[in-house]
């Protein structure tokens, strides 16, 4: 269920669409969650900045187009929706907007996981046909 060109080919303009705003939003997550850990709102132990360590493991398959990656990284994302969830209601002031803010980039890198999984396995559908 690869429905991908062969390698040298070009890549869809709809599946490069989709794999920018995968990294967009995945990279904006990574980063959003080392600056709050670190600087913007620190709960004082260094080591919650760890917390972004998974959602670096896709990337190199993002990047390359595994469809794989596109699904895990759609099921580990709603980790940081209930982490985010958690702490926006509990925590007060910047934190508590910081992570009202984690839990709208899930949602929208969970959207741009499932386009992209939905134009992969429409493609090999019609392919297979």
């Amino acid at each position: 269920m690869n429905a991908l060109p062969a390698d040298g080919a070009i890549v869809p303009a709809p599946l490069r669409a989709t794999r920018a705003a995968v990294v967009v939003l995945l990279g904006a997550l990574v980063l959003l969650g080392l600056l709050w850990e670190l600087w913007l709102a620190p709960t004082g132990s260094r080591a919650l900045a760890l917390k972004v360590l998974p959602l670096v493991l896709p990337l190199a398959g993002v990047l390359s187009l595994r469809l794989r990656s596109y699904r895990v990284l759609s099921l580990l994302v709603w980790v940081y929706v209930a982490e985010g969830a958690m702490r926006a209601a509990s925590d007060r002031g910047l934190s508590a907007q910081l992570a009202a803010l984690e839990v709208a980039l899930c949602f929208a890198l969970f959207a741009a996981c499932v386009a992209h999984i939905r134009q992969r396995t429409r493609a090999a559908r019609s392919e297979a046909a």
